[in-house]
Formats: structure tokens, C-alpha cells, sequence
């Protein structure tokens, strides 16, 4: 039927060891998890880092240990995972904080970083994103080379990222991670993916994740809608609807493999999807 992104984020800023024991944490942990998660044709990685304490950290010292030691075994070329740095404004406000892992230079320059278009509310938390940070976040990306990886929780974000698009921060083609099921933002519905897909700007690439556990159901909306997916321990620990086991990244991974297979549907490598976002490499 035809192929897919496997966008992997394997421990995001919320899970904690005391959550569950399968989320990695320290920077080998991070990088030999993304290592063996090629096997499942991920093409793309969603990093956060975290510090000696497990905590989120911005300091780009430890992204570049991430991503170097990711490179040091995949390599930087045309079929290397494409690598995404996060910005997220959940845990800290400055700019200078939340823009820093976009100043890595060379072989550990990320290919994409994480550009959330608005405001909004989790269950105990909120992620603040001004006009302002978003523009100033949009333009060093783009001062830099670096293309944004549009975060969407709602319609109103996909409006933004146009009003974005004629202001000159962003340009095609785009790539969308479109995030359902969390309390505040879209539901895990068809007609809520329906109302965003038919939003968006021409030469769109999008994935479809869903919080917690509507991440399979939206996993499986994204392949049969002709988009990708965003899947790992970032967004759901359960394996179950239930909750009552506990995932490991890897499962998770194998278990939509197993399910795409079924429907003759299989991953983009990283050198498709370089191609269909335009994604160049680093010279130097």
C-alpha cells in the first residue's frame, strides 16, 4: 500500500524511573536504545536530555554526547537517522535556555528541532509559548539551517504555522507531529485528525501520536490516513489500554512493525524521508 515515518522519542521530559524502569535516561542509555530502534525502520528521533539526576536539562553539552554517540555508530550520511533536538518550553521559559542545543556545530548539528505553535495545558502542567519565543525560536532555526519539527495540539497551531510561513520563519516542505488525546487539546478522534489534516499547507509531511493510551489508535490513524507515526515512552509507558504492563520502547516499535506488515505497509528509511523534507547534510 505504501511506506510511513517512524518518528521514535524514546523518553521525553515526563517519565521517570520511579514510573517505569524501561525509560532511558542517561546519555548511553538514550543512545543505545535509538541505536537498536533502527532495526524497526525508525528514520527519525525525537531527543530530550536529561542530567545526572534524570531530570530534563537544555545544556547542549549533553545533547552533543547524545547525538555524537548516536552518529559515532549510524554515521552522518544520507541514510542516517534524521536527528531532532527539543525546544519545549514545559520545563523552563528563557529563550537562551530553551534555544541553546541549536548553537551544536558540525557533525553534532541536529537535522530538525521541535517548534510547538502555541500555548496550552497538560493534566499538571502547562507549556507556555509566546508569539515572541515562537518567532525567535522559528528564526535562529532558520539563521542556523535547521529544520523546525511543527508540534500541533490543536487547529488553531496549524493556522499558526501559515502566519508563520508569510512572515518568512518557515518554509516548505513542512513536517507536522500531530499530537492527540491530551486533556486540554484535540481528542484521539477521526474527525479531530480529519479537521487538522484538512488544514494544513500544501507540501505537508505529518505523523500522528497519541497521549498515553491512545497512542496505538493514533499510530494506526496516521499509516492508514497516509501519514507517519510518533511513537515511544515520551508519550505512553503501557503496552496496554488498561494500563496494566508496563512498555519498553522496543516493544512498542515491534509491535507496529508487526501490524504495518499486515497491511503491507513499511517504514521510510532516513534517506526517503531526507528527500521528501529536503533535508541536506552536514559539509565541513
Amino acid at each position: 500500500m505504501g511506506n510511513f515515518i517512524i518518528n521514535f522519542t524514546p523518553n521525553g521530559m515526563f517519565p521517570t524511573r520511579h514510573m517505569t524502569t524501561h525509560v532511558p535516561i542517561s546519555p548511553d542509555e538514550i543512545i543505545n536504545e535509538v541505536l537498536e530502534a533502527r532495526k524497526y525502520g525508525v528514520s527519525m528521533v525525537h531527543l530530550h536530555a536529561r542530567n545526572k539526576e534524570g531530570k530534563p536539562t537544555w545544556e547542549k553539552k549533553v545533547y552533543k554526547e547524545i547525538i555524537d554517540g548516536i552518529r559515532s555508530v549510524d554515521g552522518y550520511n544520507k541514510n542516517s537517522l534524521i536527528i531532532c533536538v527539543s525546544t519545549s518550553g514545559r520545563n523552563w521559559a528563557e529563550f537562551e535556555k530553551r534555544s541553546e542545543c541549536l548553537d551544536l556545530e558540525g557533525a553534532s548539528k541536529p537535522d530538525m528541532a521541535s517548534l510547538t505553535l502555541s500555548s496550552f495545558n497538560f493534566s499538571r502542567s502547562a507549556s507556555v509559548n509566546s508569539p515572541e519565543m515562537i518567532q525567535k525560536l522559528a528564526g535562529k532555526m532558520k539563521e542556523k539551517g535547521i529544520k523546525p519539527e511543527l508540534e500541533v495540539f490543536d487547529t488553531g497551531m496549524v493556522n499558526y504555522a501559515k502566519y508563520l510561513q508569510k512572515k518568512g520563519l518557515i518554509k516548505p516542505p513542512f513536517y507536522f507531529n500531530l499530537l492527540f488525546g491530551n486533556i486540554a487539546t484535540a481528542q484521539a478522534e477521526l474527525l479531530d485528525l480529519s479537521l487538522i489534516l484538512t488544514n494544513l499547507p500544501e507540501e505537508s509531511y505529518w505523523s500522528a501520536a497519541g497521549i498515553g493510551r491512545s497512542q496505538l489508535k493514533m499510530n494506526l490513524n496516521g499509516i492508514i490516513n497516509g501519514g507517519g507515526i510518533r511513537i515511544g515512552l515520551e508519550d505512553n509507558i503501557f503496552f496496554d489500554s488498561e494500563g496494566s504492563k508496563l512498555a519498553s520502547n522496543l516493544e512498542l516499535l515491534k509491535r507496529i512493525n508487526d501490524i504495518s506488515g499486515l497491511i503491507e505497509m513499511k517504514p521510510y528509511t532516513p534517506a526517503e524521508v531526507r528527500r521528501l523534507l529536503n533535508l541536506g547534510l552536514w559539509k565541513g
